[in-house]
């Protein structure tokens, strides 16, 4: 699969979500990274509408759960029915066994539930009245949820964010693409003509080349000093882990490969740095209380630590 396949995709969905460069970039390393992403902001500025998009543009299986407080894990994982014609009991798969899982409004289902995804995110595996059950070769969680929203909703555990390849926000347009997008929904909604522009085979196919893009040794080691700076800052109290230090260079990776390039710049470890790290840091309460979070310490390090210089251009 070629660049320009990948050029296609990015364009398909960006018919539908105006002005958001980033937002879908990352959404598709995302994807090429058999990772899992999270998508939070405030009410309508089209989380939804994102994974819509992708999962229109994407020539394979789509699934929507709304969570709310009285979603069962079997409402997700699926339940063991028995037929009385055969007498005896038969699987009914749930939801989760598709290629793109949409997770809406996560945090509004009890953590019972919200664990149902754990093994899913992880291990691509579902495990119901103790048997076992593969998920697709293509499975990727798209999960939304609203921040300033607090009643009727259940923070997500730790173990559970760092589970998501990568946290991002869609921001609010700016003004012409707000009017683009109001000019759009007078003639109708733009996601009931998109079509599929990309088979599940050709997906899986590219995600198997990410690992091809070269990191240079400089660049891996300025990833691993970032990671590193988050678990001895003092106001961290636990700082990202190895899975994300791995997240962090398969996503710059993948950037890398959405440009068409054939190698990692320090550029494109700032450009994921924080969707790959932020939500993965537990922050102490008092400098919670201060105003800081995950996403400003990054920035900190980001600014502090030293780029190799010698790594910015194509290696030799």
């Amino acid at each position: 699969m070629s660049t320009q396949d990948l050029n296609n995709l990015y364009r398909n969905i960006a018919r539908v979500i105006i002005g958001k460069r980033d937002p879908i970039l990352l959404t598709l390393a995302t994807l090429l990274c058999r990772g899992h992403l999270l998508i939070e902001d405030v009410p309508g500025v089209g989380k939804t509408m994102l994974a819509r998009a992708l999962a229109r543009s994407l020539d394979c299986g789509f699934k929507r759960v709304q969570c709310t407080p009285d979603l069962l894990p079997a409402d997700i994982t699926g339940v063991s029915l028995y037929n009385q014609q055969s007498g005896r009991f038969e699987f009914a798969p749930g939801p989760v066994f598709t290629n793109i899982l949409l997770a809406d409004e996560v945090n509004r289902t009890t953590p019972r539930t919200q664990s149902a995804l754990l093994e899913a995110m992880a291990e691509r595996q579902v495990t119901v009245d103790g048997e076992t059950r593969a998920l697709p070769e293509l499975f990727m969680v798209v999960a939304t949820q609203n921040p300033v929203e607090f009643h009727g909703t259940y923070p997500l555990p730790e173990a559970q964010l760092d589970r998501f390849f990568m946290r991002v926000s869609m921001g609010y347009p700016g003004e012409q693409e707000e009017l683009e997008v109001m000019q759009m929904q007078n003639r109708g909604h733009p996601i009931d003509s998109l079509a599929a522009v990309i088979s599940g085979e050709a997906v899986v196919a590219l995600q198997q080349r990410v690992a091809e893009v070269k990191v240079e040794p400089s660049v891996l080691h300025y990833m691993a000093t970032l990671v590193r700076a988050t678990r001895e800052h003092a106001e961290v109290e636990v700082g990202v882990s190895p899975r994300g230090s791995i997240a962090l260079m398969k996503a710059a990776q993948a950037v890398a490969l959405l440009a068409g390039k054939g190698f990692v710049t320090p550029q494109m470890v700032k450009q994921v740095a924080l969707p790959v790290l932020a939500h993965r840091l537990v922050v102490r309460s008092q400098a919670q209380l201060t105003g800081r979070g995950g996403e400003s310490i990054i920035r900190d390090l980001l600014q502090r630590i030293p780029v190799p210089v010698e790594a910015q251009e194509a290696p030799a």
